[in-house]
């Protein structure tokens, strides 16, 4: 009887897990698709960046009409995973995708996952309300959709499946969804593939044994990018707080944010800091003289852009700001370039997000083997350093990174205050943003 039940349990995980899987992969191929044609078509037509402001007010009204919960974005999908409320709306996932190409399309600093994780975790929970699944299954398919969505926009399964698990809760893995969150992953991937789309293929970094020297220049490495992954959090939650204290009406926060975006096109005179910027990315593997401020501005755009209220993801900026960062230390500090881009880029994101396992996994599916140890021991450093911050304050947190006690109850990272980086007139703890 037990063996009996165990098989419908396994069967039961198979089937909804792949169609999970499906349905993520479809989603993600046509917003990858939709973002292909609307990258290209910005570059072709450079004054559809001056239309930004035009667009963020359109796309502001259309949410402060009928975006209602949706508006949660990733912080919605993670909130039900724990509590189980109302279903992730069905409409989320057209939404986000029509309002992250039209962040794309006129320039906005935006990645890609968000809008893979929010619909992911909206088809997760419909298939969960059409299969009548209780409690326990529906937040094993959510976990599944986000792994689904996250494996198949970036082609790395393995990673997505991983991410779907540790993102939830921090310093902890929820292996009750490990099977159905592969599965999705995988056959999300699959299906992506399977439709055409073809994924950034990033420069393979040379082998470095890891010996005591090369190890203490890691560490370095590790707070330079622990710095930036704060600074990154800290910004957008709180120029997030700021302009919706002083700017309560969405449309023309979001008409501000795209003019500050144009304003600051216009100011460093380059298309490199827009949209994705993945030919920035494959640059920093390569280019041994590249300006050493270039993470620095592509963490100003995309804070603007995020915190104003356009839609998209963090990642593929994070990935950018990280493997400029990692160039620019590799090259103070005797490292290979393109061993420092690589680290930085999945560091830096594993450090913003708490999911060090994830990317370390996820670096390896882009770039190879070759990249550990350096990767893990990076990230989990940067991920220890960053405090109890990240830019997802509905995380839920139940011990200390430092040890200590279990806590009372999982509670959310918005909750736990950290000492935040001390500015000139700034007296109490830094906080965290809204999200």
């Amino acid at each position: 009887m037990r063996w009996t039940g165990g098989a419908r349990v396994l069967g039961q995980w198979l089937v909804l897990g792949a169609l999970v899987g499906v349905v993520c992969g479809v989603a993600s191929a046509g917003f990858l698709w939709l973002l292909d044609a609307a990258t290209r078509l910005r570059e072709g037509q450079g004054a559809l960046v001056y239309a930004l402001p035009l667009a963020g007010w359109v796309l502001g009204a259309v949410y402060a009409k009928w975006g209602g919960p949706v508006r949660g974005g990733n912080n919605l999908v993670l909130e039900t995973v724990h509590t189980g409320d109302a279903q992730v709306p069905l409409r989320m996932a057209p939404m986000v995708l029509v309002g992250t190409v039209l962040t794309h399309l006129f320039g906005g600093s935006a990645g890609r996952e968000g809008t893979a994780v929010q619909m992911g975790g909206s088809l997760a929970d419909w298939v969960a309300h059409r299969f009548r699944a209780g409690a326990d299954l529906r937040r094993e398919l959510l976990a599944a959709g986000i792994a689904g969505g996250f494996g198949s926009v970036f082609g790395t399964p393995v990673a997505g499946a991983v991410f779907g698990l540790e993102v939830v809760v921090v310093g902890r893995l929820g292996y009750e969804a490990l099977l159905p969150a592969l599965v999705a992953s995988v056959v999300g991937d699959l299906v992506t593939r399977g439709l055409g789309i073809h994924h950034t293929v990033y420069p393979v970094p040379g082998v470095l044994p890891l010996t005591a020297q090369v190890l203490g220049k890691w560490l370095v490495f590790a707070v330079g990018v622990a710095v930036v992954a704060v600074v990154f959090v800290e910004g957008l939650h709180r120029v997030k707080a700021v302009l919706e204290q002083r700017v309560r009406w969405l449309p023309l926060r979001m008409a501000m944010g795209g003019t500050a975006v144009v304003l600051l096109w216009l100011w460093v005179g380059t298309d490199a800091y827009l949209g994705l910027g993945v030919p920035g990315i494959v640059r920093a593997f390569e280019d041994p003289a590249l300006p050493v401020s270039a993470f620095a501005w592509k963490l100003a755009f995309t804070v603007v852009t995020l915190a104003s209220g356009f839609l998209g993801g963090e990642v593929t900026p994070l990935f950018f700001i990280g493997a400029s960062l990692g160039n620019v230390l590799a090259r103070v500090l005797g490292l290979p370039v393109d061993l420092g881009a690589a680290v930085g880029m999945a560091a830096l994101f594993a450090a913003a997000a708490n999911t060090p396992l994830a990317l370390s996994i996820m670096a390896v599916e882009l770039v190879g083997a070759g990249v550990l140890p350096h990767v893990m021991i990076v990230a989990t450093v940067a991920y220890l350093l960053t405090g109890h911050r990240g830019i997802y304050p509905s995380q839920r947190i139940g011990r200390r990174k430092h040890g200590g006690p279990l806590l009372e109850r999982w509670v959310p990272l918005r909750e736990l205050e950290d000492p935040g980086p001390r500015r000139p007139g700034d007296s109490g703890p830094g906080g965290h943003g809204s999200g």
